[in-house]
C-alpha cells in the first residue's frame, strides 16, 4: 500500500470512527501491513529466484541465490590450508615418524654392539696385562676405545629419546595458533558462501520481486518484498469516550464485505496520545472529537485479510457483539 492510499484510509477510518460507534456500535478500520524488503549482503549476479509475486512462502524457504563460485573457491582454499596446518601440528605433537625412529633404533643397536665388543677387548687386554703378556699402552688404548664406544652409545640413545618426544612447547603453541587462524578463515568463508543464499525470514506472502535471474544486484538492493503473516494488523480509531472499554489483550470482532463470519483480532496496541479527527470532517462537532489509534493482531482466518482492506470492528459488549 502506498503512503498516499494509506493516508486516505486513515483519514476515512478516523472520520467515521465517532459517528459509526455512536450509531451502529461498530468502528471502521482497515488492514495494515509492514513489508520486509529482503536483499543480499553483497553484490552479485542473480542466478536463482524461486520467489514469485503473490505466492505464499514458508519460513526458511529459498527466496533467491546469488552467484557463489568465487566464495566456493575461497572456501576450498581455506579448507586446504587448514588441513595442512593440522597435519603440521600433529607432526610436532607426535615426534618423528616410525620410519625415522627405526633408523635411530638401528643406530642405537649398532652402537651397543660396538660398545660390548670394546668392553670385551678391554677386559681381555687387562687380563693379559696382569700376566705380563701385553704392555700398559695396549690396555690404555683398549680402555680409550671402550670409553669412546660407550659415549657413542649414550649419544645414540639420547637421540632416540629426543625423537620420541613432541616438539618444544613454543613450537606446538605456534602451530596451534596457526590452526586456529586457519579455522577462523574457513568459518568466514562458510559465512560468506552462506550469505549468497537468502531464505525467507518468516512465513508470509511474496508481494513483489525486483530482479530477474541473470541480472546484477547491487549491495543492499532489495530482490524480494515480503509481507510476513505476523506483520499484519487491524488498525482502527477509538473515540475518547470509549477509551476505557479497550485494553491490550482484549478481543474484538471484525467483519468485511464477503468475509466469513466470526473473524476476531486481539488488541496489541492502544495509543497513549489522542489525535483530533482529521480535518476532512467539516462538522464542528466531529472536529472536536478525540480518537485514539488501536492496533489488533488478526487471529485464525482473519490473517488472510488483504492489506488495505476496509473492515468493521465491534468491541466486546457492544451491540451486535
Amino acid at each position: 500500500m502506498t503512503p498516499l492510499s494509506t493516508a486516505f484510509v486513515i483519514l476515512g477510518a478516523a472520520a467515521l470512527a465517532a459517528c459509526s460507534a455512536k450509531n451502529t456500535g461498530t468502528l471502521q478500520g482497515y488492514v495494515e501491513g509492514t513489508y520486509v524488503y529482503v536483499s543480499g549482503e553483497s553484490a552479485g549476479r542473480l542466478i536463482e529466484r524461486p520467489a514469485q509475486d503473490g505466492a505464499p512462502v514458508k519460513e526458511g524457504a529459498l527466496l533467491f541465490r546469488l552467484d557463489d563460485s568465487n566464495e566456493k573457491a575461497q572456501l576450498t582454499a581455506a579448507e586446504a590450508r587448514l588441513a595442512q596446518a593440522k597435519a603440521q601440528l600433529s607432526d610436532l605433537q607426535s615426534g618423528k615418524r616410525p620410519e625415522e625412529l627405526s633408523v635411530l633404533v638401528a643406530q642405537v643397536s649398532a652402537a651397543r654392539t660396538n660398545f660390548n665388543s670394546a668392553s670385551d677387548t678391554y677386559a681381555r687386554e687387562l687380563f693379559l696385562l696382569e700376566r705380563g703378556v701385553v704392555s700398559q699402552t695396549t690396555v690404555d688404548n683398549a680402555k680409550t676405545a671402550r670409553d669412546a664406544a660407550e659415549a657413542q652409545l649414550q649419544a645414540a640413545e639420547r637421540q632416540l629419546e629426543v625423537a620420541r618426544l613432541p616438539a618444544r612447547p613454543d613450537e606446538i603453541d605456534a602451530a596451534e595458533r596457526n590452526v586456529a587462524a586457519e579455522q577462523a578463515t574457513v568459518d568466514q568463508a562458510k559465512i560468506a558462501l552462506g550469505r549468497r543464499t537468502v531464505v525467507s525470514p518468516a512465513s508470509g506472502m511474496i508481494e513483489e520481486t525486483y530482479f530477474e535471474p541473470g541480472e546484477q544486484v547491487a549491495v543492499g538492493a532489495p530482490v524480494v518484498s515480503l509481507l510476513p503473516d505476523s506483520n499484519k494488523r487491524i488498525r482502527f480509531f477509538l473515540p475518547e469516550r470509549k477509551l476505557s472499554e479497550v485494553k491490550i489483550g482484549d478481543r474484538v470482532s471484525i467483519a468485511c464485505d464477503n468475509c466469513p463470519a466470526g473473524l476476531t483480532a486481539e488488541v496489541t496496541f492502544v495509543s497513549s496520545q489522542a489525535q483530533f479527527t482529521p480535518p476532512i470532517i467539516y462538522s464542528r462537532d466531529n472536529r472536536e472529537k478525540l480518537v485514539f489509534r488501536v492496533d489488533a493482531r488478526p487471529l485464525d482466518q482473519a490473517a488472510a485479510l488483504k492489506v488495505g482492506q476496509p473492515i468493521d470492528v465491534t468491541l466486546a459488549g457492544a451491540p451486535g457483539s
